[in-house]
């Protein structure tokens, strides 16, 4: 067989010296590697010198391959053949690439030189432009991502030479506004090498770390200091909980918190040791979340230690430990709420998924057309939607109880909208939006009177206060887990025995069911038929223990 790269030795086989050259060339062009021998100034691109053979090995008619763009590399590769004849340009593209401002990565961007630019030819098999266009004047915005594209080396421009700069002025950005993005300098989203020797943020900017950010009173997650870097607020052991801040030697205590020892509490919170703008974190998003004690995090680590298996499923160890402990977790969940059984407690992914539960399964089963339902205007969206979408179903009328100027309930109002076929009544005891607090016990007597059955939302009430399901009676009751200390996923509905009894399941599977055949299904009684499929078993009893904490304290 021919062979145009002279790889064959003198005795037949391949020449490993022109091999070990071949892969010492390769090696030399991988990014960061400096060639062992670089002329003092390249040839321009398509020069006859850029194209002329070089000594040594190559065979006649072929010429060493141009630099891959990016790969560091010089022109030459001197007695390595090129397993080219020669490179194939693509088609340059006429403008630069355009893209929608919302979806543009401007971490992507990478410093250019900010005079016009002509790249090397592309290798074959790369897929780069054989030349980029000029960068665009000042005055044309710039709406896609600039492609890296390295200028070629030169004196000024070669190994060793400082890094040419973009002119990011020259930039126009799409308005984030709505994002609290407005007015942010394009230069701040650029790698801190991009950035002009020596240059330091204009006042008032602040940094994440050392990269400097622009106008960074815009951005509502920067508080007005520099954010210390990762090293800072890191423990040089990752899973070493850092120490907590020190408190003041005397905190001043209210005369109704007598005895209540906060120091004690916080560090029960080991996310209370973060740091946040370089100052100890302060947690006042209660209403969305919930951070969580050390008790409950331990609690989930045992449970996946020793305990994890499916539950009521299996006679092996684990199997008995994780079902005792779900079942503790119940349990503990009748207790919290004053519920008068166990079976009462249907663990659900959270207040939405147990607004839903009753929805589909006894909305379903009792609401048609010309029945009416009362919700009010404090509600929270998941006791909107599941009724209204359901309403648009079976065409039943849904009534909105009022509220006054201070956002508590118009009870007049309320009462009278109870008049006709009411048939349900549902409302938050404590409102999300404006932490009002409604007079639940009387609404619910009212709907009552007026033989409604009666939904109550608990999940901004159950961290605030004391809930006593069998002084308030309702018919259910819904509440998150993660809104007092819980974990996120798990939340719980109390609904009164006998309506249980009487709703079918809402979602079928294994776990809830006694007996089943291709012809006939028997259920398991409330709880475990609306309990469908392996539930998290794990999040429920870290729900047990978020509860016991409470009760403790």
């Amino acid at each position: 067989m021919p062979d145009p790269f002279g790889l064959t030795g003198a005795g037949g086989g391949v020449d490993e010296q022109v091999l070990a050259k071949i892969a010492s060339a390769m090696f030399s062009a991988l990014p960061g590697a400096v060639p062992s021998a670089v002329p003092d100034t390249d040839p321009e691109v398509g020069s006859a010198l850029a194209s002329a053979p070089t000594p040594g090995n190559s065979p006649p008619g072929l010429s060493s391959p141009p630099a891959v763009a990016g790969f560091g590399a010089s022109p030459h590769l001197p007695d390595v053949p090129t397993l080219l004849a020669a490179p194939v340009p693509l088609a340059a593209p006429s403008t630069l690439p355009s893209a929608d401002p919302d979806t543009v990565d401007l971490r992507l961007a990478t410093p250019l030189a900010s005079a016009p630019l002509s790249a090397p030819p592309a290798l074959a098999g790369f897929g780069a432009s054989a030349g980029v266009p000029d960068l665009p004047s000042p005055s044309t915005p710039v709406t896609g991502i600039a492609p890296a594209v390295p200028a070629p080396s030169s004196p000024t421009t070669g190994p060793g030479a400082p890094t040419p700069q973009l002119d990011v002025g020259s930039l126009a950005f799409a308005d984030h506004s709505g994002l609290g993005l407005a007015g942010l300098d394009p230069a701040a989203l650029l790698s801190p090498s991009a950035a002009p020797s020596g240059a330091s943020p204009p006042a008032g900017r602040k940094g994440i770390g050392d990269l400097p950010v622009g106008n960074a009173d815009s951005l509502y997650f920067l508080t007005g200091e520099t954010v210390p870097t990762l090293s800072e607020i890191q423990p040089a052991n990752p899973f070493e909980t850092p120490a907590a801040p020190a408190l003041p030697a005397s905190v001043p205590v209210s005369e109704g918190l007598a005895g209540y020892d906060v120091r004690r509490y916080r560090a029960d919170f080991p996310i209370l040791s973060e740091r946040v703008g370089g100052k100890p974190l302060i947690w006042l998003d209660n209403g969305a979340t919930t951070q969580k004690p050390r008790a409950v995090i331990d609690r989930l680590s045992c449970f996946y230690e020793h305990e994890n298996s499916n539950i009521h499923r299996a006679a092996h160890e684990l199997a008995a430990r994780s079902t005792d402990a779900y079942e503790g977790a119940r349990e503990t969940v009748r207790r919290f709420l004053g519920a008068e059984s166990a079976s009462s407690i249907v663990f659900t992914r959270g207040t939405t998924e147990s607004i839903n539960l009753v929805a589909q399964s006894w909305g379903r089963q009792n609401l048609k057309a010309g029945d009416a339902i009362i919700l009010s205007q404090l509600e929270h969206h998941a006791n909107i939607v599941p009724w209204v979408r359901l309403s648009q179903e079976l065409g039943f009328e849904i009534r909105i109880a009022p509220v006054d100027d201070r956002g508590d309930i118009q009870l007049e109002e309320y009462a009278r909208l109870l008049g006709g076929p009411v048939k349900f009544v549902g409302f938050t005891q404590v409102s999300n939006a404006l932490g009002s607090v409604t007079p639940a016990k009387a609404m619910i007597e009212l709907a009552h009177a007026a033989g409604a059955v009666v939904l109550l939302d608990g999940a901004q009430s159950v961290s605030h206060m004391p809930v006593n399901l069998e002084l308030l009676d309702p018919d259910f009751f819904v509440f998150s887990g993660h809104k007092i200390y819980g974990p996120t996923g798990i939340g719980a509905l109390y609904g009164r025995p006998e309506l249980l009894e009487s709703m079918p399941p809402w979602q079928g599977g294994g776990n809830m069911i006694e007996d089943v055949t291709f012809e006939h299904i028997r259920y398991h009684p409330a709880p475990m038929k609306f309990e469908a499929g392996t539930g998290n078993i794990a999040d429920a009893v870290g729900l047990g223990a978020a509860l016991d904490y409470v009760l403790d304290i």
